[in-house]
């Protein structure tokens, strides 16, 4: 139930941080995922080097959204789009 509760709330992150963030990104739905659950770890992660949070506390809602637009600003200067 862990990993489905997971899944659902990267969505939402993922999708918020695409919202927040300006541009156009075609992802569907499971990298959206995949973005909201890698910005929640990305987020612990930092989180934990800067002090905030204890080893093994998860990152909030928040600091996941940022740490998504964090990876999706990170994706697009890797993926240079030229149309």
């Amino acid at each position: 139930m862990h990993i489905i509760w997971m899944i659902i709330v990267g969505f939402f992150v993922g999708l918020i941080a695409r919202f927040l963030m300006p541009g156009r990104d075609p992802m569907g739905w499971i990298i959206t995922s995949l973005l909201g659950i890698l910005g929640s770890v990305v987020a612990t992660y930092m989180g934990q080097m800067m002090g905030w949070y204890a080893a093994g506390n998860p990152a909030g809602f928040l600091a996941s959204v940022l740490g998504a637009m964090l990876v999706l600003f990170v994706y697009r200067m890797l993926v240079v789009r030229t149309v």
